[in-house]
């Protein structure tokens, strides 16, 4: 499908990478890593057509169809998450509106007679043929069934897109690449803002994805799960594997071994032959040897070993000084934005040298709550913190608080106290910021050196409790794993919101889940939350399966007459087969629950499931009336 040749990208003088070379073919799911600033985001623009490059060329198939993915979604304010997801129909909305105009006159105009009525009728004729090719008249459902599949509730379908946090919205821009069905899929770090229920149900469509998937991200589980292709860009180069990461980093170990080793033997036999060549051209007659043996050594082509860039960031947080024994204690914490209540009654005891993970879907807290705790807004209830308590707070958002306009060292000048101004050069240099990149200004810095100016500034306070809220995002998996290591040796006290499975990993030995304005306490780490949650889920089906007979009350007996023993049994007869109608039913909704969740993909071509599938709650809910009128029915008897 795509073709890249010789293709190089320069800054300031600089080579971004320089003629990589490389072909997507149909079924390929690549993952594109490597540090931050080594060109992911660039090379993602460019296949994309936003940005050209400064040489080579991208040959593609006639006609395909490129969906791009942004890291930053930028949605026009007033459009329901409805009115934006339509936008991936621009042909159709346009053929339709076309349509509208040439209905308005018909029903409006009485020149029946005339040429242009008649020009009229013959354009209704070829604009509805157009609509049908195009699959007009499915879209609006179509629409809705991606919606509702990625989570999305009907009510929320007329709401405004701004009222929905970062994650939700990625779901709509994310729907409406669904929707077009695009050949190629270009997702920029899809997973950010995600929470770890979403990216699952994205793994599972990914995978059975026909098209090409090239995925910037820096989540490993992520890509293990999705990737069949590794493309790493490194100082310059790319290096190119049909593996997912772990496997691709196992694999380019093993092949540098070897050319460490190959090389290392080839060293040996050039210092040799060089020996000889000097022993040989002391002595005349051996001296059309040496020159043969120096023609022989032109020839011989050097191994060169691949470079890799090692390069990470130092990092590490002391304890400035030792807190009391309960660090945070939240009583009946209650938060609304206007009618919405976000948290009710929270209440929560954070113990010195606790590590706590936040997790849950989208908009349900989690930083609501973290924000109540930094005393960002006014909430009701009581949030005090526990005696020599000195936080340390790094925002979902801190790169975006950086002032663009100065320079790093400006940046962490200004944000030093007295004791630590002198440190702040050695401290840009272990985030990786040294020389006269300390000079350059923060609005040049990708997204993930960004994280890390974020990061160095936090360690200019002094901290015995952090709260960290998805500080992973934008950062290349080296630096996730230095963050994570210095994190597990932090001897305070951890709050942290991730939505990243692997980096959660270890991190913790309490999560809380955010859910329906509450929270819920999990003694164990993310993997422990991930068993206990399907498990729930499970018990949640056979609830639902059972639900029915068990709310059911009993009938009490009563000396009846014939006639009336005669209608109670005719009602009981027909209350026994409503019963069965509803537990058939609700097997099948449930079947039909499992089968979105897990294999969504394979429905969402198919509009007859969801018709069955939206007649089988129907009917649910008129059994369920049925029932409670023979119930009454049966009382009255």
């Amino acid at each position: 499908m795509l073709n890249i040749h010789n293709l190089s990208v320069s800054f300031g003088g600089t080579y971004l990478f320089e003629e990589i070379t490389f072909r997507l073919g149909a079924g390929d799911r690549v993952g594109l890593v490597g540090k931050n600033g080594a060109g992911k985001s660039t090379l993602l623009k460019i296949l994309a057509r936003d940005i050209a490059p400064d040489t080579g060329s991208i040959a593609t198939e006639k006609e395909i169809r490129i969906g791009f993915l942004r890291q930053d979604i930028d949605f026009e304010h007033g459009r329901t998450v409805l009115e934006e997801a339509y936008q991936a129909f621009t042909e159709i909305k346009a053929v339709e509106k076309k349509l509208d105009q040439i209905n308005h006159q018909l029903s409006t105009r009485t020149d029946y007679e005339s040429e242009s009525y008649s020009q009229l009728i013959e354009d209704l004729s070829d604009y509805t043929h157009r609509f049908e090719l195009l699959d007009g008249y499915n879209y609006v459902g179509n629409t809705e069934k991606i919606l509702l599949g990625l989570g999305f509730k009907r009510e929320d379908f007329n709401n405004l897109t701004e009222t929905f946090s970062g994650g939700w919205r990625m779901r709509i821009e994310l729907a409406k690449l669904l929707l077009q069905n695009n050949d190629v899929l270009l997702l920029d770090e899809p997973t950010n803002h995600l929470d770890i229920e979403s990216i699952i149900w994205l793994e599972n469509f990914l995978k059975n994805y026909p098209g090409v998937v090239v995925i910037v991200s820096h989540d490993k589980m992520f890509l293990d799960n999705v990737t069949n292709r590794t493309i790493e860009i490194s100082l310059g180069k790319a290096y190119d594997f049909n593996k997912p990461y772990t496997q691709y980093l196992t694999l380019r170990h093993e092949i540098r071994e070897k050319q460490l080793a190959t090389q290392k033997n080839q060293q040996k036999k050039i210092e040799e032959t060089e020996k000889l060549i000097e022993k040989f051209r002391a002595k005349a007659s051996k001296a059309s040897m040496a020159q043969s043996l120096i023609k022989k050594l032109d020839k011989v082509e050097r191994i060169e070993v691949d470079e890799d860039d090692n390069s990470v960031m130092s990092i590490s947080f002391p304890v400035s000084k030792t807190p009391g024994k309960v660090v945070v204690e939240a009583e009946s914490v209650t938060k609304k934005f206007g009618d919405k209540t976000i948290l009710k009654d929270i209440n929560l005891l954070v113990e010195r040298g606790s590590k706590i993970a936040f997790v849950g879907q989208n908009g349900q807290g989690k930083s609501t709550f973290i924000k109540a705790i930094v005393n960002e807004f006014d909430y009701q209830g009581n949030i005090k913190l526990g005696h020599n308590v000195e936080l340390g707070y790094f925002a979902q958002n801190q790169a975006e608080h950086l002032d663009g306009e100065i320079t790093l060292l400006e940046t962490m000048e200004n944000a030093a106290t007295d004791t630590n101004r002198s440190k702040v050069r050695d401290m840009l240099g272990a985030f990786l910021f040294r020389g006269d990149d300390v000079e350059k200004k923060v609005k040049v810095l990708s997204g993930g050196e960004r994280n890390r100016l974020a990061l160095c500034k936090l360690l200019l306070q002094p901290i015995n409790v952090l709260i960290m809220d998805e500080p992973t995002n934008h950062l290349d998996i080296k630096s996730k794993n230095v963050l994570k290591a210095a994190l597990q040796k932090f001897e305070g006290t951890l709050l942290i919101v991730s939505h990243d499975r692997d980096f959660l990993q270890g991190m913790s030995n309490i999560v809380y889940e955010f859910k329906d304005q509450k929270i819920k306490e999990y003694l164990g780490d993310i993997n422990f939350f991930l068993e206990q949650r399907n498990a729930e889920n499970m018990r949640e089906f056979e609830k639902k399966e059972v639900a029915v007979v068990k709310e059911m009350p009993k009938v009490e007996k009563k000396t009846l007459s014939f006639e009336a023993q005669k209608a109670q049994k005719t009602l009981q007869n027909k209350l026994s087969k409503i019963e069965s109608q509803i537990q058939q039913l609700e097997k099948q909704i449930q079947q039909d629950d499992l089968a979105l969740a897990s294999h969504y993909d394979k429905h969402v071509e198919d509009a007859n499931f969801f018709t069955a599938y939206e007649q089988k709650k129907k009917d649910l809910d008129r059994l369920l009336e049925d029932w409670e009128q023979v119930q009454l029915e049966l009382e009255k008897v």
